[in-house]
């Protein structure tokens, strides 16, 4: 049960003949009055323990986009709910109207809708909804909650989308899919044409040459259907804030942006977040298009506080595949003893695939770099520098085992990772 503003003026006024009259019995005599009106008032509303809830909408949303999580109110009973409701969203779902008025007539439905507008991405739930029932004066009112399971899945912005035209003409230029035609790049057989000076003498093909009676050459463009293989760091590096995200949000983006752009190439694409244990799996072998799959598999992901296995990883990406493929690791390059995780890990895998080491450095180095106008820059400048020089000794050191390193700020991974994508196709190493 709860009290209305209503009642509780009505019990102030009552207490005015209370103090003008002496004795208790105008006290009782008002109390009586008062009590009997609200419990009639009670008697009257209608009751939301009858209440049957049906929720709608759409399962999967964008993150900032505004979405209506429908909701139907079916009253059972046989008296009218006249009240309110409130949908018990988490705060990041951004629910803008989460108490809304209600009134559903006896037998009848009414619908409701609330506007969400999400603010994390990962699955957002509402567990029950709390409704409160006025009888006809508002004087008193019954109030329950009633268990209705809702939730969405908010899935990853993919806002490096936008920088993936550019690197699909560059794709295409090079598969010969263009009017520009790439010689001496890839391994795959493409077609003959006639022999050009400049071309290398390498190509010519002997027995075309012979039929033909003039000089031919082989033209190569690279090679379809080989494997990326991307593994994403969800240990506690990669819960650390750069900008206005996280480090795993910025690896979502640049893997997001790498997989579509290989898939388009023809490659088999496989995603795997691994810390200590295998967090989701994805890639061309299930059904749908890849990036259904993938923003799917990466929207729940949230960083674990714990220290990333990367004496593991090279067995995962074995489980994944045993031909030679490119592997990219989405990690943090100052986090932990490089030297004793990451750098032993991404040697190993070196010997058999292609290794790209993808990480995201923080801007603000930048700026600290350059800031010396007092005592505190120099010390903040100083802190700066010493953490750009151990990024680059941990970059030399993996370039020593024939692994390629791209390291850049948030906004500029997705499409760096790409680049190196394409320069690695251009070379022929897949």
């Amino acid at each position: 049960m709860a009290i209305s503003g209503r009642f509780v003026l009505l019990v102030l006024l009552g207490l005015v003949p209370v103090l003008l009259l002496p004795g208790w019995g105008s006290f009782f005599a008002v109390a009586a009055v008062l009590a009997a009106v609200a419990g009639a008032d009670l008697a009257l509303a209608g009751s939301p323990r009858l209440l049957q809830l049906v929720r709608s909408g759409p399962v999967n949303v964008a993150l900032n986009a505004p979405v209506h999580a429908a909701l139907t109110i079916h009253n059972n009973g046989r008296r009218r709910v006249r009240g309110s409701f409130r949908d018990a969203w988490q705060p990041s779902a951004g629910a803008a109207n989460p108490i809304q008025l209600v009134d559903v007539p006896a037998g009848e439905s009414r619908r409701a809708a609330v506007v969400l507008r999400p603010v994390r991405r990962g699955d957002l739930k509402s567990p029950h909804v709390t409704f409160r029932s006025f009888g006809p004066m508002r004087l008193a009112a019954r109030q329950r909650t009633v268990i209705s399971a809702g939730s969405i899945r908010v899935l990853p912005p993919f806002n490096s989308r936008r920088h993936l035209p550019s690197k699909l003409q560059k794709l295409r230029e090079l598969d010969g899919k263009a009017a520009v035609q790439i010689r001496g790049a890839g391994t795959e057989f493409d077609s003959l044409r006639d022999y050009v000076r400049g071309d290398d003498v390498r190509s010519i093909d002997w027995r075309a040459t012979a039929r033909r009676s003039a000089v031919v050459v082989r033209t190569w463009r690279p090679e379809r259907d080989r494997r990326v293989v991307m593994v994403l760091d969800t240990s506690r590096t990669a819960a650390a804030r750069i900008d206005d995200e996280t480090r795993l949000d910025s690896g979502l983006e640049a893997a997001l942006l790498l997989g579509i752009l290989a898939e388009r190439g023809g490659d088999r694409v496989d995603f795997l977040a691994f810390d200590r244990r295998a967090r989701v799996r994805a890639g061309t072998a299930g059904k749908g298009n890849l990036l259904g799959r993938l923003v799917q598999a990466m929207a729940p992901l949230e960083p674990e506080l714990i220290e990333m296995d990367w004496a593991a990883v090279p067995a995962e990406v074995r489980a994944v595949t045993a031909h030679r493929s490119l592997v990219v690791l989405l990690t943090s390059l100052d986090g932990g003893a490089p030297e004793e995780g990451l750098i032993p890990a991404a040697a190993q895998l070196a010997a058999q695939h292609v290794v790209v080491v993808a990480a995201v450095r923080d801007p603000q180095l930048g700026a600290m770099l350059a800031e010396r106008s007092d005592a505190a820059g120099v010390f903040r400048a100083a802190a700066a520098e010493r953490a750009l020089l151990q990024r680059a000794a941990v970059s030399a050191e993996l370039r020593r085992f024939g692994v390629e390193v791209v390291d850049a700020e948030p906004h500029q991974l997705p499409p760096g990772l790409a680049d190196m994508y394409i320069r690695l196709k251009a070379a022929g190493r897949l």
